[in-house]
């Protein structure tokens, strides 16, 4: 028997997930929930769907099993307390949470992380790296010791915030919708950290134990500013990481660059290194290097899903298929809040690093997933 699975949020983003989910064979029965009644009347319309609830707290109180909570960034964490304090399972798009105050940010993740101890409930990140085709192929060499002993990783995420493909003003303007004024404008690029350091943590199976970061001010920028609601100059920033393997990390968070976007690493062992990059992968040895071909890496996928993988690499189906299996046969998602806050924590604290001028300081860990679970 399958599942019966809610899904908030329907904007550009939320409603690229609603037919992979509903085309899932373990998903029984599908409803939908969005603030604006004509855009869930559009996808209900499109996608065949009957049951529509205004709000998270109609959904809450219905019978579902999970909820994907697909809304605003800074909205994440709370609705995800909510809906598992209500018995739902939830998936959880990234980041875990958002907003100005790292303190409040990392109180936030000790809140997340003691309710899925206390309500046993299952709790998914949908982060979209973990399942590209590059992390999940050095992930197979890693397990197979391939590497050799990891030694040193770099990863970045550049997205311009005048990029004419996604213009992030625009972007942030629609999400703030009335809310919006000028004083929000601009964001802290490395409270955004998990497209990048989810490669890291998930290949290396180890997580970030200190920091020392640094940013960037462009001058005259407009946009990224200290009298801003997020209090922030710094359109770049760029963190050097401690892991707990040993193994040393830089990662860039990148909002101010003359560079088409990217999400992408490179990762060295003591035998062998991978080198990925827009144009093209490449495995290398001391006797040089080989080019890759990536398109065969993958897992096993139900036909519905499998014909079409969806965005971010091909990454959407894969994620689909993990929480809708993990709720369905109750076991632990590969990417749990344990994993999730280990992607997050370590940008919030490279920010207040990064505010101190390079202080190298700790990041906390809420260690391992209990057994059992």
């Amino acid at each position: 028997m399958g599942i019966a699975l809610g899904l908030v949020g329907l904007g550009q983003f939320g409603r690229e997930f609603v037919g992979l989910f509903q085309s899932h064979p373990e998903v029984s029965r599908m409803a939908i929930c969005d603030v604006r009644a004509d855009r869930m009347a559009a996808v209900a319309r499109q996608h065949g769907i009957a049951e529509c609830y205004a709000s998270l707290d109609e959904m809450c109180r219905t019978d579902l099993d999970a909820i994907a909570i697909i809304t605003q960034p800074w909205l994440h964490a709370e609705q995800a307390m909510q809906a598992m304090e209500a018995g739902k399972h939830v998936y959880s798009a990234v980041p875990t949470t958002y907003g100005p105050d790292g303190n409040a940010l990392l109180e936030q993740c000790d809140r997340l992380v003691e309710t899925v101890r206390r309500t046993g409930q299952i709790y998914m990140l949908g982060e979209t790296t973990f399942f590209r085709r590059e992390t999940m192929f050095c992930r197979q060499r890693a397990a197979q010791g391939a590497f050799g002993a990891l030694t040193y990783g770099e990863c970045e995420y550049w997205h311009d915030t005048d990029s004419p493909t996604s213009n992030l003003r625009e972007v942030w303007r629609n999400r703030w919708g009335d809310r919006w004024s000028d004083d929000k404008r601009g964001c802290i690029p490395m409270h955004y950290p998990t497209h990048a350091t989810a490669s890291m943590v998930s290949i290396m199976q180890a997580h970030v134990l200190s920091v020392s970061a640094l940013g960037y001010r462009m001058p005259g920028d407009d946009w990224y500013s200290e009298e801003s609601y997020w209090g922030n100059p710094y359109g770049n920033e760029v963190a050097l990481y401690r892991m707990s393997n040993g193994a040393i990390v830089r990662h860039c968070e990148f909002r101010r660059i003359g560079h088409p976007e990217r999400e992408s690493f490179r990762l060295f062992g003591t035998e062998a290194s991978f080198i990925g990059d827009p144009s093209g992968a490449r495995w290398t040895t001391r006797q040089g290097w080989e080019s890759l071909d990536l398109s065969g890496v993958g897992e096993p996928l139900p036909a519905p899903l499998a014909e079409d993988l969806g965005g971010h690499g091909g990454s959407h189906a894969y994620l689909v298929h993990e929480f809708v299996t993990a709720c369905a046969r109750q076991r632990l998602p590969r990417i749990h809040v344990w994993e999730a806050v280990r992607y997050l924590a370590p940008g919030i604290v490279a920010h207040q690093s990064a505010l101190r001028d390079g202080e190298p300081l700790p990041v906390p860990d809420w260690g391992d997933p209990p057994m059992g679970r």
